[in-house]
């Protein structure tokens, strides 16, 4: 039982990490609180809400994975190599899809609520 609470703790350390190392994981989990209570004050369905913390997570998943990527690429290419670049790359177009998705989710729930409100 031990092992499987030292298991949250790790995680918890790998959050903290990124939080710390990462701005663009910073600049999205401000976005995430803002787009969050957007939704809570226009009053979004059950259904909307899972859209929005499905791409929210998304976007979140993606940047962590793109921080364990860089960081183990940098491991073992310290120095300057193509093909790490393109890893780098791949790593960072994975989040700038899920950012694209997360936005258009974002802009089909929430600009119509908009629109209504003014």
């Amino acid at each position: 039982m031990n092992k499987f609470f030292k298991g949250f703790y790790y995680a918890w350390k790998g959050l903290q990490y990124t939080f710390r190392t990462q701005l663009n994981f910073r600049v999205q989990l401000l976005a995430a609180v803002l787009v969050s209570g957007l939704s809570y004050c226009l009053n979004i369905s059950k259904t909307e809400w899972l859209w929005i913390l499905t791409a929210i997570s998304l976007v979140l998943l993606a940047e962590l994975a793109n921080t364990a990527i860089e960081t183990f690429v940098d491991l073992v290419s310290p120095g300057f190599n193509a093909k790490a670049g393109i890893v780098k790359d791949i790593s960072a177009a994975f989040v700038l899809i899920a950012s694209v998705f997360a936005l258009f989710i974002g802009i089909l729930i929430l600009l119509p609520k908009l629109i209504d409100a003014s």
